[in-house]
């Protein structure tokens, strides 16, 4: 086998390797709940301070439902919002303040862009201190 044919080879199992990592993301890919939903989201301060917000929205996804109550600000990044404050309370980077999001007290593992939600969810938003 020549070098060029090998250099054909090579490529063309790269195009199948992404064409079927697409596919994989494709199916697999979080999915938002179609329909109205109601959610609770807690926010805590610094200090330890709570207040929750219970509403009902009819978005699929996370940012949409915390933008339609006015409860997010951002940066928008390649990743999608990048929160910088939530219910008007800006993280002091100076601090290496930031917000950390949980989900019935388990990580949330996406950003607000992509992380679904379901009738009856429960979101945590935290203002941490230190990366």
């Amino acid at each position: 086998m020549t070098q060029k044919n090998k250099n054909i080879l090579i490529v063309a199992l790269l195009v199948v390797v992404v064409v079927l990592l697409a596919a994989v993301w494709m199916v697999f890919r979080p999915q938002g709940v179609a329909g109205e939903k109601q959610l609770v989201v807690s926010v805590v301060d610094a200090e330890g301070n709570t207040e929750e917000f219970s509403f009902s929205t009819s978005q699929e996804f996370l940012r949409g439902a915390l933008e339609e109550q006015g409860l997010v600000k951002g940066e928008e990044s390649q990743y999608g919002l990048y929160v910088t404050e939530v219910n008007g309370l800006a993280a002091d980077e100076s601090q290496q303040q930031w917000w950390c999001f949980t989900k019935g007290g388990e990580d949330v593992m996406t950003g607000v862009d992509s992380t679904p939600i379901a009738d009856g969810d429960h979101f945590e938003i935290t203002l941490k201190t230190g990366y």
